[in-house]
């Protein structure tokens, strides 16, 4: 999303009881009436398996305690309304001209949902989807999941606009379902040709916990990660650098991907393994080669990530969280230099790993630290970005937590 964030109602480390009041009132303000009830889901932060997604593979991210916030309240017309505290605007439009080319900017994002969700629906039941087309709502949102920081501040809108639409239209779509409707809005409304890891974390996380998510069959299992116990927790590194998947390089990632695939001769690039590097460096510009041996390697990455973790806790798993950020960095070519600068004070200052985190081309690098050198590390950062003339990067640390909220607050 590219939206500024100009509201000062909402205090990001307010308590939840405090969130759902001003969300209540700013909603009140903006659309005349109270809502009917509030739903939240979280952004993400991927532990391991970057851009692997689009390619069919493994991806392991985990829900985080920064949340996107949604209002919402029925029409007694079949307009939909949406603002939010990120813009003065109020979009306004008849379900009934709901289509991807009709939206644009930050509404794009829950509009695309309702659009999404309607489209869904009519799959199944096209009578049932002509009598949803006509219960208009209003809805508010306000997120303090950083936007442009690569911790997926568009699932977390997405997500939440799709559990409040659920339980208003009463659809009774499940979590993973849900899931893909935020991705064919992100997709298709939004014109970001992201995966579905992001929308996937948004709804199915669960605290202390990550998601394994196979990307190809869908099927997920919930990987503990043990930070409590092992005293060590994640910084994110928000380099201020701001990235939208919407623009060039993120596509032309995507493309060199499918080029490499089409060329070897398979669906996408999860059929491959590391013992078909030497065929592919054969067949493939240097360029492509490159791309497509991140994501294979990445796969691999992932797969013992889990292992690890499973078998040995989290201490065990830093080599491979810095092996991905070389991957991307040289592989890839996705990173930039605030996010290897990151990188590289984060390990010298005792991080047990460190990795870029996100689409790249700017946004968030994340250091998994023990708990008691965190102040050391924030002020190493600090100085290491002060002395290269960086702006000073937002430090914060995330907590796995739990997804989307499947039933809303009812005020």
């Amino acid at each position: 999303m590219s939206a500024k964030h100009t509201d000062t109602t909402f205090d990001a480390a307010a308590g939840q009881s405090d969130v759902r009041t001003a969300l209540a009132t700013e909603f009140e303000k903006r659309h005349g009436q109270a809502p009917d009830g509030l739903w939240s889901a979280p952004g993400r932060v991927n532990l391991i398996g970057e851009h692997t997604d689009y390619n069919a593979g493994f991806v392991l991210p985990f829900a985080i305690d920064r949340r996107a916030w949604v209002a919402l309240a029925g029409r007694d017309d079949q307009l939909a309304r949406v603002s939010s505290t990120f813009s003065e605007e109020t979009v306004e439009i008849d379900l009934a001209d709901l289509a991807p080319a009709a939206l644009d900017g930050w509404s794009a994002y829950p509009l695309g949902v309702a659009w999404a969700l309607l489209a869904r629906a009519g799959t199944a039941d096209t009578a049932a989807a002509s009598d949803l087309a006509r219960r208009g709502f209003a809805l508010h949102i306000h997120s303090d999941v950083p936007i442009g920081a690569g911790l997926s501040s568009s699932a977390a809108i997405e997500c939440a606009t799709a559990v409040a639409l659920n339980e208003f239209w009463g659809l009774g779509f499940e979590p993973e379902e849900l899931a893909a409707v935020g991705q064919v809005a992100e997709n298709q409304a939004v014109g970001a040709p992201t995966g579905i890891m992001d929308q996937t974390a948004s709804m199915l996380g669960r605290a202390d916990a990550a998601v394994f998510l196979d990307c190809r069959s869908l099927e997920s299992q919930s990987i503990a990660l043990g930070l409590d116990a092992a005293a060590l927790e994640i910084l994110v590194v928000d380099t201020k650098v701001t990235h939208a998947h919407a623009t060039g390089g993120y596509a032309a990632r995507r493309a060199s991907c499918e080029l490499a695939a089409q060329t070897l001769g398979v669906p996408t690039l999860r059929e491959l393994t590391v013992d078909d590097l030497p065929r592919m460096q054969r067949l493939l510009d240097d360029v492509t080669f490159r791309r497509a041996r991140h994501v294979i390697t990445e796969n691999a990455r992932v797969e013992e990530t889990v292992r690890l973790l499973t078998e040995a806790g989290p201490n065990a798993i830093g080599s491979l969280l810095d092996a991905s950020h070389v991957s991307m960095r040289d592989d890839f070519e996705i990173s930039v230099p605030e996010l290897d600068l990151a990188v590289e004070v984060s390990l010298a200052s005792g991080a047990v790993g460190a990795r870029m985190t996100g689409g790249g081309f700017g946004g968030a690098a994340i250091a998994l630290i023990p708990r008691s050198l965190r102040p050391a590390l924030e002020a190493a950062l600090v100085e290491a970005f002060a002395a290269r003339g960086f702006d000073r990067p937002d430090l914060f640390v995330v907590q796995p937590s739990d997804g989307a909220t499947m039933k809303g607050h009812h005020v």
